[in-house]
């Protein structure tokens, strides 16, 4: 079984207030390492391993809980949910809660961390950075080979936006409603290397691509490869960047089994030398954006049929491409009542949304926001 591993970032806001919080530096010096006896702790106080630590982010409004990868998707949820008490039991400690929210509902204009890097991206790409104030969701998933991992982008590239719609989580910005379902993914995309690629088709044509990317003075290093799913620079995987940071833990934790489970069907049909579909990168980035959007609240681009469909519609179509993946691992019924929920229920954006609606008062939003991210943990 094919392991995996996910990083959750976390506006951190005033627990009384719901103003940002720009409390990481405290929040990560008091936080435990791995070796505490605080962390071996909560390890042991869940079944199975809650392997999780918390890091830096480019702001000191965030904070990110990135777990250990695990082969069982109950151990994963677990360290997925471990990671979110923490976080907010480490920001409680100094006023504050620790918030899965896509996007701030609030006007705010963040603190940089005082890193070189982040220095060094702020002094290159202005503004871009400095409104840098998002909260994504990326799963790792692992893989045998840079061909293998290069064979699954070039297939799962037409089901991302599927998963930009089921996680969508930010629907303000700056104060306003803007419309859109993630507007994060929109916000996201004025980084230079951002948003969907075209196929690959081997390895070595990867590479020739990252190489010239870097050679044109603009990506200050390799980790500025912001393509909505790439090849970790850091461990054997493929890295899945599109969703936003899930309201409810259950969401996350059916994202990502969705994620491994897309993996792992895509790297059985290059085996079986299945050749990914020649959808143009045009098509994808369409897709995205109407999946931004609406979420989903209004057709899909359906991603084998390549036009607009209702939502439900083009959403079982990714659990029948990936259902025998999913029932390998043991996974389907997790996915497909979490999935069920939220075709039902609405998305994060869509739940802030209706928070929103019992006062008018966005801080209401994050209040409810608050709650919602520990919820069962």
């Amino acid at each position: 079984m094919r392991s995996f591993g996910v990083e959750e970032e976390f506006l951190l806001v005033d627990a009384r207030t719901g103003n940002h919080a720009p409390v990481a530096g405290d929040l990560l010096q008091a936080a435990p390492s791995a070796g505490t006896a605080s962390a071996k702790a909560m390890a042991k106080s869940a079944r199975g391993s809650r392997r999780t630590s918390l890091t830096a982010e480019v702001q000191r409004e965030q904070v990110e809980a990135v777990s250990a990868p695990f082969t069982n998707l109950q151990d994963l949820d677990s360290a997925l949910r471990a990671g979110r008490a923490e976080a907010d039991r480490q920001a409680s400690a100094l006023g504050a809660r620790a918030v899965a929210l896509g996007t701030s509902p609030l006007d705010v204009l963040p603190h940089t961390q005082g890193q070189a890097r982040y220095l060094a991206m702020e002094e290159r790409f202005g503004l871009i950075l400095r409104e840098q104030l998002m909260c994504g969701f990326h799963i790792h998933v692992s893989i045998n080979s840079d061909e293998e991992g290069v064979a699954v982008l070039d297939r799962i590239r037409v089901w991302l936006p599927m998963l930009i719609a089921l996680a969508a989580n930010s629907p303000y910005w700056h104060g306003q409603d803007t419309g859109y379902a993630s507007f994060r993914y929109q916000v996201w995309r004025r980084w230079p290397t951002a948003g969907p690629t075209e196929i690959f088709g081997s390895a070595a044509a990867y590479r020739n691509l990252i190489d010239m990317l870097l050679s044109c003075n603009v990506l200050l290093d390799r980790a500025m490869i912001y393509f909505d799913a790439r090849l970790s620079a850091t461990y054997p995987t493929v890295e899945v960047r599109v969703p936003d940071v899930c309201l409810k833990p259950e969401h996350a934790t059916a994202v990502a089994a969705i994620v491994r489970a897309l993996v792992e069907t895509a790297a059985g049909d290059w085996a079986a030398g299945i050749v990914p579909p020649p959808v143009p990168v045009e098509m994808i980035r369409l897709a995205s954006w109407r999946a931004s959007r609406f979420g989903i609240d209004d057709d899909l681009i359906h991603p084998v049929l390549n036009r607009p469909l209702p939502a439900e519609e083009c959403v079982g179509a990714l659990l029948a491409h990936i259902g025998p993946a999913l029932e390998k691992a043991g996974d389907a019924r997790v996915v497909e009542a979490a999935v069920r929920q939220i075709l039902t229920e609405g998305t994060g954006a869509r739940l802030q949304r209706l928070a929103f609606s019992r006062s008018r008062k966005l801080r209401d939003v994050i209040m409810y926001a608050a709650e919602t991210t520990t919820s069962g943990c």
